[in-house]
Protein backbone atom coordinates (compact mmCIF):
# COMPACT_ATOMS: atom_id res chain seq x y z
CA UNK A 1 0.00 0.00 0.00
CA UNK A 2 1.37 3.27 -0.56
CA UNK A 3 1.98 5.50 2.64
CA UNK A 4 1.34 9.33 2.52
CA UNK A 5 4.01 10.58 4.28
CA UNK A 6 3.35 14.98 3.31
CA UNK A 7 1.23 17.12 0.49
CA UNK A 8 2.66 15.43 -2.50
CA UNK A 9 5.15 12.78 -1.06
CA UNK A 10 4.61 9.36 -1.20
CA UNK A 11 6.47 6.07 -0.50
CA UNK A 12 6.81 3.40 -2.99
CA UNK A 13 6.47 -0.30 -1.46
CA UNK A 14 8.42 -3.14 -2.60
CA UNK A 15 6.27 -4.24 -5.40
CA UNK A 16 5.52 -1.16 -6.60
CA UNK A 17 9.11 0.22 -6.88
CA UNK A 18 10.26 -3.49 -8.79
CA UNK A 19 7.07 -2.50 -10.68
CA UNK A 20 8.56 1.29 -11.65
CA UNK A 21 11.82 -0.51 -12.50
CA UNK A 22 10.42 -2.93 -15.03
CA UNK A 23 8.90 -0.30 -16.66
CA UNK A 24 11.25 1.96 -17.09
CA UNK A 25 13.40 -0.99 -17.91
CA UNK A 26 10.66 -1.33 -21.31
CA UNK A 27 11.12 2.65 -22.03
CA UNK A 28 15.37 2.27 -21.81
CA UNK A 29 15.19 -0.66 -24.27
CA UNK A 30 13.60 1.86 -26.64
CA UNK A 31 16.45 4.07 -26.38
CA UNK A 32 18.92 1.24 -26.37
CA UNK A 33 17.44 -0.18 -29.66
CA UNK A 34 17.63 4.16 -31.07
CA UNK A 35 21.21 4.23 -30.50
CA UNK A 36 20.42 6.61 -27.40
CA UNK A 37 23.57 7.03 -24.57
CA UNK A 38 22.49 6.90 -20.68
CA UNK A 39 23.60 9.98 -18.75
CA UNK A 40 22.75 10.90 -15.51
CA UNK A 41 22.59 14.31 -14.67
CA UNK A 42 22.87 16.53 -11.25
CA UNK A 43 19.40 16.98 -9.51
CA UNK A 44 19.59 20.10 -9.54
CA UNK A 45 20.17 23.23 -11.88
CA UNK A 46 21.68 26.87 -11.89
CA UNK A 47 19.04 29.37 -11.54
CA UNK A 48 20.51 31.36 -14.39
CA UNK A 49 20.96 28.16 -16.80
CA UNK A 50 16.90 27.82 -16.88
CA UNK A 51 16.41 32.18 -16.62
CA UNK A 52 18.00 30.99 -20.37
CA UNK A 53 15.13 29.27 -20.77
CA UNK A 54 12.68 31.52 -20.19
CA UNK A 55 11.30 29.55 -17.39
CA UNK A 56 10.65 31.80 -14.69
CA UNK A 57 8.44 33.46 -17.45
CA UNK A 58 6.89 30.46 -18.63
CA UNK A 59 6.46 28.52 -15.48
CA UNK A 60 6.83 30.68 -12.56
CA UNK A 61 3.79 28.61 -11.32
CA UNK A 62 5.57 25.05 -11.08
CA UNK A 63 9.21 26.38 -9.89
CA UNK A 64 11.11 25.36 -6.84
CA UNK A 65 14.09 26.90 -5.87
CA UNK A 66 16.75 25.43 -3.55
CA UNK A 67 18.36 28.19 -1.25
CA UNK A 68 21.34 27.59 1.43
CA UNK A 69 20.36 28.21 5.28
CA UNK A 70 22.40 31.05 6.90
CA UNK A 71 23.29 29.55 9.79
CA UNK A 72 23.23 32.87 11.93
CA UNK A 73 19.86 33.66 11.05
CA UNK A 74 18.74 29.70 11.79
CA UNK A 75 20.36 29.82 14.98
CA UNK A 76 18.38 33.08 16.08
CA UNK A 77 15.17 31.77 14.50
CA UNK A 78 15.54 28.47 16.69
CA UNK A 79 16.30 30.38 19.81
CA UNK A 80 12.71 31.71 19.74
CA UNK A 81 10.82 29.36 17.71
CA UNK A 82 8.30 26.67 18.44
CA UNK A 83 9.42 22.95 17.45
CA UNK A 84 9.89 21.27 15.05
CA UNK A 85 9.51 23.54 12.60
CA UNK A 86 6.77 23.88 10.56
CA UNK A 87 8.40 26.19 8.04
CA UNK A 88 11.97 27.84 7.42
CA UNK A 89 10.89 31.04 6.89
CA UNK A 90 12.40 32.91 3.93
CA UNK A 91 14.32 36.00 6.21
CA UNK A 92 17.14 32.53 6.94
CA UNK A 93 17.42 31.83 3.08
CA UNK A 94 20.34 33.34 1.13
CA UNK A 95 19.48 33.99 -2.63
CA UNK A 96 18.73 30.82 -4.43
CA UNK A 97 21.54 30.29 -7.10
CA UNK A 98 19.93 26.38 -7.87
CA UNK A 99 16.65 25.20 -8.78
CA UNK A 100 14.84 21.59 -8.83
CA UNK A 101 14.01 21.18 -12.35
CA UNK A 102 9.75 20.36 -13.42
CA UNK A 103 11.45 18.42 -16.60
CA UNK A 104 14.67 16.00 -17.56
CA UNK A 105 15.67 17.05 -20.65
CA UNK A 106 16.54 20.48 -19.64
CA UNK A 107 19.91 19.45 -18.23
CA UNK A 108 20.98 17.24 -21.63
CA UNK A 109 20.39 20.62 -23.40
CA UNK A 110 22.68 22.68 -21.47
CA UNK A 111 25.35 19.83 -21.33
CA UNK A 112 25.84 20.28 -25.29
CA UNK A 113 26.14 23.95 -24.75
CA UNK A 114 28.50 25.41 -27.21
CA UNK A 115 28.50 22.25 -29.29
CA UNK A 116 28.76 21.15 -32.94
CA UNK A 117 26.84 18.02 -33.53
CA UNK A 118 27.25 15.63 -36.73
CA UNK A 119 24.69 16.76 -38.85
CA UNK A 120 23.01 13.45 -37.37
CA UNK A 121 22.53 14.37 -34.46
CA UNK A 122 22.50 12.60 -31.44
CA UNK A 123 20.57 11.36 -28.90
CA UNK A 124 20.51 10.78 -25.20
CA UNK A 125 18.66 8.88 -22.60
CA UNK A 126 18.24 10.11 -18.78
CA UNK A 127 16.06 9.21 -16.01
CA UNK A 128 15.67 12.38 -14.26
CA UNK A 129 14.42 12.95 -10.57
CA UNK A 130 12.00 16.32 -11.35
CA UNK A 131 9.71 18.53 -9.36
CA UNK A 132 6.74 20.66 -9.74
CA UNK A 133 4.78 22.80 -7.44
CA UNK A 134 1.33 22.22 -7.96
CA UNK A 135 -2.13 23.49 -6.40
CA UNK A 136 -3.05 19.75 -5.45
CA UNK A 137 -1.66 16.57 -5.74
CA UNK A 138 -3.64 13.18 -5.88
CA UNK A 139 -1.31 10.09 -4.98
CA UNK A 140 0.87 8.67 -7.69
CA UNK A 141 -0.59 10.98 -10.23
CA UNK A 142 0.60 14.25 -9.20
CA UNK A 143 3.57 14.41 -6.89
CA UNK A 144 5.58 16.77 -5.85
CA UNK A 145 8.74 15.02 -6.69
CA UNK A 146 8.63 11.95 -9.50
CA UNK A 147 10.78 9.92 -11.98
CA UNK A 148 11.20 11.37 -15.45
CA UNK A 149 12.54 9.41 -18.11
CA UNK A 150 13.34 10.90 -21.25
CA UNK A 151 14.87 10.17 -24.64
CA UNK A 152 15.87 13.28 -26.31
CA UNK A 153 17.11 13.78 -29.78
CA UNK A 154 19.47 16.73 -30.52
CA UNK A 155 20.15 17.29 -34.46
CA UNK A 156 18.86 18.33 -37.71
CA UNK A 157 14.69 18.85 -38.21
CA UNK A 158 14.33 15.46 -40.32
CA UNK A 159 16.10 13.81 -37.40
CA UNK A 160 13.81 15.71 -35.01
CA UNK A 161 11.07 15.10 -36.63
CA UNK A 162 11.66 11.28 -37.37
CA UNK A 163 12.23 10.84 -33.97
CA UNK A 164 8.78 11.61 -33.04
CA UNK A 165 7.62 9.51 -35.56
CA UNK A 166 9.24 6.55 -34.11
CA UNK A 167 8.63 7.57 -30.28
CA UNK A 168 4.53 7.87 -31.49
CA UNK A 169 4.81 4.42 -33.13
CA UNK A 170 6.84 2.58 -30.20
CA UNK A 171 4.12 3.78 -27.52
CA UNK A 172 1.41 3.51 -28.79
CA UNK A 173 2.32 0.25 -29.63
CA UNK A 174 3.64 -0.42 -26.16
CA UNK A 175 -0.09 0.40 -24.81
CA UNK A 176 -1.59 -1.78 -27.19
CA UNK A 177 0.17 -4.44 -26.01
CA UNK A 178 -0.66 -3.76 -22.51
CA UNK A 179 -4.02 -3.62 -22.99
CA UNK A 180 -4.02 0.16 -22.31
CA UNK A 181 -7.17 2.62 -24.02
CA UNK A 182 -4.82 5.24 -24.48
CA UNK A 183 -5.57 8.75 -26.83
CA UNK A 184 -3.12 10.88 -28.11
CA UNK A 185 -3.95 14.57 -27.73
CA UNK A 186 -2.94 17.94 -28.72
CA UNK A 187 -1.42 20.09 -26.16
CA UNK A 188 -0.16 23.45 -26.40
CA UNK A 189 3.81 24.27 -25.61
CA UNK A 190 4.23 27.62 -23.33
CA UNK A 191 8.15 27.78 -24.93
CA UNK A 192 6.54 29.38 -27.52
CA UNK A 193 5.00 32.96 -26.69
CA UNK A 194 0.92 33.07 -28.61
CA UNK A 195 1.50 35.70 -30.28
CA UNK A 196 4.66 34.56 -31.99
CA UNK A 197 5.18 32.80 -35.23
CA UNK A 198 6.48 29.36 -33.56
CA UNK A 199 3.02 29.51 -32.26
CA UNK A 200 1.07 29.95 -35.24
CA UNK A 201 3.41 27.63 -36.48
CA UNK A 202 2.16 24.98 -33.52
CA UNK A 203 -0.94 25.30 -34.91
CA UNK A 204 -0.17 23.32 -38.46
CA UNK A 205 2.53 21.11 -36.40
CA UNK A 206 1.68 20.08 -33.04
CA UNK A 207 4.55 20.58 -30.92
CA UNK A 208 3.45 18.67 -28.20
CA UNK A 209 1.37 15.94 -27.84
CA UNK A 210 0.44 13.23 -24.69
CA UNK A 211 -0.03 10.01 -24.18
CA UNK A 212 -3.65 9.78 -22.11
CA UNK A 213 -4.95 6.86 -20.11
CA UNK A 214 -8.58 7.81 -18.04
CA UNK A 215 -7.79 11.47 -18.07
CA UNK A 216 -4.03 10.76 -16.97
CA UNK A 217 -0.95 12.36 -19.36
CA UNK A 218 1.62 9.12 -18.77
CA UNK A 219 4.14 10.49 -21.41
CA UNK A 220 4.15 12.99 -23.97
CA UNK A 221 6.64 13.66 -27.34
CA UNK A 222 7.45 16.96 -27.80
CA UNK A 223 9.08 19.08 -30.69
CA UNK A 224 10.50 22.07 -29.53
CA UNK A 225 12.03 22.75 -33.39
CA UNK A 226 15.33 25.12 -32.38
CA UNK A 227 14.16 27.04 -29.37
CA UNK A 228 17.10 24.81 -27.26
CA UNK A 229 19.19 24.72 -29.78
CA UNK A 230 19.76 28.75 -30.26
CA UNK A 231 19.80 29.20 -26.62
CA UNK A 232 22.23 26.38 -25.86
CA UNK A 233 24.35 27.82 -29.05
CA UNK A 234 24.22 24.03 -30.32
CA UNK A 235 24.96 23.30 -33.85
CA UNK A 236 24.14 20.36 -36.14
CA UNK A 237 26.42 20.50 -38.83
CA UNK A 238 25.79 24.06 -40.48
CA UNK A 239 22.48 24.54 -38.72
CA UNK A 240 21.39 25.38 -35.36
CA UNK A 241 20.29 22.09 -33.82
CA UNK A 242 16.47 21.29 -33.49
CA UNK A 243 15.24 19.57 -30.59
CA UNK A 244 12.79 16.23 -29.88
CA UNK A 245 11.95 14.35 -27.01
CA UNK A 246 10.10 11.34 -25.77
CA UNK A 247 9.25 11.71 -22.03
CA UNK A 248 7.20 9.16 -19.52
CA UNK A 249 5.97 10.05 -16.15
CA UNK A 250 7.23 6.90 -14.61
CA UNK A 251 5.09 6.97 -11.33
CA UNK A 252 2.21 7.37 -13.54
CA UNK A 253 2.69 4.16 -15.17
CA UNK A 254 3.00 2.02 -12.08
CA UNK A 255 -0.29 3.77 -11.10
CA UNK A 256 -2.00 3.04 -14.52
CA UNK A 257 -0.80 -0.50 -14.40
CA UNK A 258 -1.79 -1.18 -11.34
CA UNK A 259 -5.23 0.17 -11.99
CA UNK A 260 -4.84 -1.53 -15.61
CA UNK A 261 -4.21 -4.95 -14.03
CA UNK A 262 -5.89 -4.67 -10.97
CA UNK A 263 -3.03 -5.26 -8.28
CA UNK A 264 0.74 -4.57 -8.11
CA UNK A 265 2.11 -7.68 -9.32
CA UNK A 266 -0.42 -8.83 -12.21
CA UNK A 267 1.24 -5.41 -13.23
CA UNK A 268 4.41 -6.48 -12.99
CA UNK A 269 3.75 -9.82 -14.54
CA UNK A 270 2.38 -8.41 -17.61
CA UNK A 271 5.39 -6.00 -18.25
CA UNK A 272 7.78 -8.54 -17.47
CA UNK A 273 6.05 -10.53 -19.92
CA UNK A 274 6.85 -8.49 -22.82
CA UNK A 275 8.81 -9.13 -25.67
Amino acid sequence: MTTVTDNGLRVLDGGQLRLLRAIDAVFRRFGDGWGAAEFRFPFLLRTRDLDTFDYYDNFPHLGLAAARLDPERVGTLLATASRPLEQVPADVLRPAEFALPSAACYAIYLDLAGSVLPADGVLRTTLGTCFRNEEHYDGLQRLLGFSMREIVFVGQEEGAKQHLGRAKDAVLALCAELGLDVKLEVATDPFFDKNSGKAKMQRLFPVKEEFVVDGLAIGSVNYHRNFFGERCEIQAGDDTAHTSCLAFGVERWVHTLTARFGGVEAALSAVESLG
